[in-house]
């Protein structure tokens, strides 16, 4: 198992990116797909067809968002933590995703990067 850190900067700020990430209609903008999503701790969701999938856990507004993501035959939870701070200019965003998968580890780091906030970025961008 294997623990992610990262940050990203996003030009939007934390109450839009929150909507972002936590509002299924705003998903689907951003990612293109239809997304199941609630802000109900202890609620399923579901992004990218079903390509990530597990449980709301915990919300903050506008500040942080917990999600346990499942894995198929994985022993422990993979806890993911999206924490939103204000920035000069947009948010900061601090991720740390930890009991990733061995094998997993190099396509969920590139997703991160790519799919998950690099889309947010263009998203905000635009």
């Amino acid at each position: 198992m294997k623990d992610l850190k990262k940050y990203y900067n996003i030009p939007a700020t934390p109450d839009e990116i929150y909507l972002a990430l936590t509002n299924p209609i705003t998903i689907e903008l951003w990612t293109g797909d239809a997304a199941e999503m609630s802000t109900e701790p202890n609620s399923e969701f579901s992004m990218w067809e079903g390509s990530i999938v597990g449980k709301n856990l915990e919300f903050e507004t506008n500040k942080k968002i917990v999600q346990q993501w499942y894995f198929d035959g994985q022993p422990e939870p993979s806890i993911v933590t999206i924490k939103l701070h204000p920035d000069k200019k947009g948010t900061s965003v601090e991720l740390r995703h930890t009991n990733i998968p061995e094998a997993d580890y190099n396509d969920i780091a590139e997703g991160w990067d790519s799919s998950y906030f690099g889309a947010l970025v263009d998203f905000f961008e635009d």
